[in-house]
C-alpha cells in the first residue's frame, strides 16, 4: 500500500475514535473550578433534611441570593462566594458530601450537633483549602482521623469531638502551627498523644479516650513492668548509664562541650514550660555553638570597621534565645530575633525555617535582594550560611512591627497624622516594588507585620523577596514552596482569587495593603474583629465588617473611635474610598499601587509625608489593567 494512502486511511480512524475523557475524582489534582451554587445544591441533595431547615435554600442562585440562604455567610453581598458555612443543630443526617469540593472559598464549615456518619473524607482539606475553623462535633462520625487534615494550613479551630473516630492521633497534625484550638474528647482514639499537642493542649481536649496515654492525660504510656522485666530495666539502665559517662568524657577530652551540654538542659527546660520546638531555639542552634561554626563569617554587603562572625550573633541574641524573638514579618518564613552587639548596635537576625536553594543559589539571592535599597524597605545588611541554616541580618526597626503597635495600650500614639504618614511610607515602598522595575517584585506575604517602624514611626516594609527562599518545614510534605502552591500570606490579607488561581501578582499584594488601610483607620484585627457595632455573633474577617458596614450605610462606625470629631473627617473618608479601591473583588478592577501611593499623598498634602524620597522614580507597569 503507497504510504500516502496509509496516512489517510491512520487519520480517518483516528477521526472516527472519540477522544477519552477522565473525570477527575474529587479532592484529586484535577480539581473542579469555584462554583459555590453548585456546592450548596450538591449539600442539600446529598443530605437528609427531616426538619425541613434547608427548605429556604431554593433555586435562585443569582448573585448574592444564596448569601440569604439559612446557615449560609457569602464574602460580600455583590457575590455568591460563601464564606461560611454554619448549618449546626439542623437535624442532617449522611455522610459529608463531597460537593463541598465547590466552596473551595469557605473559611468555616460547621456541621456538629447533626446526625452525620460515615468517616472524614481524606480529601476534604483539598476541597476546602482556606477553612479556618472546622466543627464536625456531636455527629456519628467513625473511623481514623485522616493524617490529611494537615493540608488544612489555615486551621485555626478544630473541633472533632463526641463522634465515634477510632484508632490512633496522627502525628501530622502537629504541623498545624496556626491551631489555637483544639477538641478530640468523646471518642474512641488510643495510643501515644503526639507530643507537640500534648504540649500545646490541655487534658480537656483528649478527655473521653480510655486508649489515650502520655502527656497530658498521663505520664506515660505502657503497662507496669514485672519483678524480671524490671530487674533486667534495672541492669539494662546501670550499664548505659556506665557506658554514657565513658563516652561522655572522651567527648569532653575532645571537643570542650560540657558548657554546652549545660545549655542543652536549659534549652529542654524552656520546651517543657510550654515553648514549641520551632521557637526554641536552643536544639538548633546548639549546632552553630560548636567551636567550627562560631568562627563562621558574616557576610555583609558594605565592609564594616571590625569584621562580625557568627559567634558575634550568638552573644547578642543569648544563644538565640526565645527572649529575644521579635515581630518581624511573617512567622511562617522564619523567627526573628532582636540582636545587639557589643557596641550597643541592635540588628534583627531572621533564621528561615527551610531553604530549598544550594548555597550558591542562596548567595546569589541574597546578593539580588541586598541590592534593594529604598527607604521605606528595611535593608538586609548580610546574612549567614552554617551547614543547613540560612541567617538573615536586617537592620532594627526600633519601633517594630504594625500590628504589634495597633495592639499596645499606648495606641493613642497614632494619631491620624501618624497613621497617614505610615500608609503613605508603606505604599511608597510597595509601589515601587511594582513600579521601580521592569520585572516587578511581588512580595507575596504582605501583612501589618511585615510593615516594621523605625524610631520616628516611618513604614518600612520587610520580608521582601523571601517567597523565593523558604518552603514547608521540615516534614510537611515536599520542598516546595508554600508561596508557590498558592499557600500565600496570613489569613484575612488573603487575595480571593488565589482560592481558584494560586500566582502571586502585584494586584494580590494590592489586596494585602488595602487590608492594611483598613487595619489603621479601624484600629482592628485583619483576621478577626471584636467590635460589636455589626452585632452580636458577627463571625467574620476585617474585609466582611468593613463591606457589611458599607451595605447598611454605616461606614462611618469602621473608623476607630479616637479618630472620629477630631478634624479629620474629609480625609478618612477618602482614605476608605482608596482602601476599598484596594480590596475589589475582581483583580483587573483593582487599583495599583502607582495609584495608592499618589492618592494617599495628596491626601496627606499639606503634611509631613507628600514629597520625601521622590526621586526613586515610578515608571514601570502603571497601567492599572495589569495583574503581573
Amino acid at each position: 500500500m503507497p504510504p500516502s494512502l496509509l496516512l489517510l486511511l491512520l487519520l480517518a480512524l483516528a477521526l472516527t475514535v472519540p477522544p477519552a475523557a477522565p473525570q477527575p475524582a474529587p479532592g484529586s489534582a484535577a480539581e473542579p473550578q469555584e462554583d459555590d451554587a453548585k456546592c450548596l445544591h450538591g449539600v442539600k441533595s446529598g443530605l437528609k433534611d427531616p426538619d425541613g431547615r434547608l427548605s429556604s435554600w431554593t433555586t435562585n442562585t443569582s448573585a448574592g441570593a444564596v448569601c440569604d440562604f439559612s446557615g449560609v455567610t457569602c464574602w460580600n453581598p455583590q457575590e455568591s462566594r460563601v464564606l461560611t458555612l454554619s448549618l449546626s443543630g439542623f437535624g442532617l443526617q449522611g455522610t459529608v458530601p463531597s460537593s463541598l469540593q465547590y466552596c473551595r472559598s469557605a473559611t468555616t464549615l460547621d456541621l456538629s450537633n447533626n446526625a452525620l456518619d460515615g468517616s472524614i473524607p481524606p480529601a476534604l482539606c483539598d476541597w476546602l483549602p482556606f477553612v479556618v475553623n472546622l466543627d464536625l462535633s456531636g455527629n456519628r462520625l467513625s473511623g481514623p482521623l485522616p493524617s490529611e487534615l494537615a493540608n488544612c494550613r489555615f486551621l485555626n479551630s478544630l473541633k472533632l469531638n463526641d463522634n465515634a473516630f477510632s484508632g490512633q492521633i496522627p502525628a501530622s497534625l502537629a504541623r498545624l502551627d496556626r491551631l489555637k484550638s483544639l477538641d478530640l474528647s468523646g471518642n474512641s482514639l488510643e495510643g501515644q498523644i503526639p507530643s507537640q499537642l500534648g504540649s500545646a493542649f490541655s487534658k480537656d481536649s483528649f478527655s473521653g479516650n480510655s486508649g489515650l496515654c502520655g502527656r497530658p492525660v498521663s505520664s506515660r504510656c505502657g503497662g507496669g513492668l514485672g519483678g524480671a522485666g524490671l530487674g533486667i530495666v534495672i541492669a539494662a539502665g546501670v550499664l548505659g548509664a556506665a557506658a554514657s559517662l565513658v563516652l561522655a568524657f572522651f567527648l569532653w577530652r575532645c571537643t570542650g562541650k560540657s558548657k554546652g551540654g549545660r545549655r542543652r538542659r536549659q534549652g529542654r527546660g524552656v520546651s517543657e514550660s510550654g515553648v514549641t520546638a520551632a521557637e526554641d531555639g536552643s536544639w538548633w542552634a546548639e549546632r552553630l555553638q560548636a567551636a567550627h561554626n562560631r568562627l563562621a563569617p558574616v557576610s555583609l554587603f558594605q565592609k564594616p570597621i571590625v569584621k562580625v562572625k557568627l559567634a558575634d550573633l550568638l552573644a547578642a541574641t543569648k544563644d538565640f534565645s526565645t527572649s529575644h524573638i521579635v515581630v518581624a514579618g511573617s512567622s511562617r518564613t522564619g523567627t526573628a530575633y532582636r540582636a545587639v552587639l557589643r557596641d550597643g548596635s541592635a540588628l534583627t537576625v531572621k533564621r528561615l525555617h527551610s531553604c530549598p536553594l544550594s548555597e550558591k543559589a542562596f548567595r546569589s539571592e541574597m546578593s539580588r535582594i541586598g541590592q534593594l535599597r529604598h527607604p521605606n524597605i528595611v535593608p538586609l545588611l548580610g546574612f549567614c550560611v552554617v551547614e543547613e541554616e540560612r541567617l538573615l541580618v536586617y537592620k532594627h526597626m526600633e519601633s517594630g512591627a504594625l500590628s504589634k503597635v495597633m495592639k499596645e495600650p499606648g495606641e493613642t500614639l497614632l494619631d491620624w497624622a501618624t497613621r497617614l504618614r505610615i500608609a503613605v511610607g508603606a505604599a511608597r515602598g510597595l509601589a515601587w516594588l511594582h513600579h521601580g522595575f521592569q520585572i516587578p517584585q511581588v512580595h507575596q506575604n504582605l501583612s501589618s507585620s511585615a510593615v516594621l517602624l523605625d524610631e520616628d514611626y516611618e513604614a518600612r516594609i520587610t520580608d521582601v523577596g523571601l517567597t523565593r527562599l523558604v518552603r514547608m518545614a521540615p516534614g510537611e510534605g515536599g520542598d516546595t514552596s508554600p508561596f508557590l502552591n498558592g499557600d500565600f500570606g496570613e489569613f484575612g490579607y488573603v487575595a480571593p482569587e488565589y482560592a481558584s488561581n494560586p500566582v502571586g501578582t502585584m494586584k494580590g499584594d494590592t489586596y494585602a495593603f488595602g487590608v492594611i488601610l483598613f487595619e489603621l483607620v479601624s484600629g482592628q484585627e485583619a483576621a478577626t474583629v471584636t467590635s460589636d457595632v455589626v452585632g452580636e455573633g458577627f463571625k467574620g474577617t476585617l474585609v466582611d465588617w468593613v463591606y457589611q458596614l458599607k451595605s447598611s450605610g454605616r461606614i462611618a462606625d469602621a473608623v476607630d473611635k479616637s479618630l472620629s470629631g477630631k478634624g479629620h473627617d474629609s480625609e478618612i473618608t477618602e482614605f476608605l474610598k482608596v482602601a476599598f479601591q484596594c480590596i475589589v473583588a475582581r483583580p483587573k478592577e483593582r487599583i495599583s499601587m502607582y495609584r495608592v501611593y499618589h492618592t494617599l499623598k495628596s491626601i496627606g498634602t499639606g503634611r509631613d509625608v507628600s514629597e520625601q524620597f521622590d526621586e526613586f522614580p515610578l515608571t514601570h507597569n502603571k497601567d492599572d489593567s495589569d495583574t503581573m
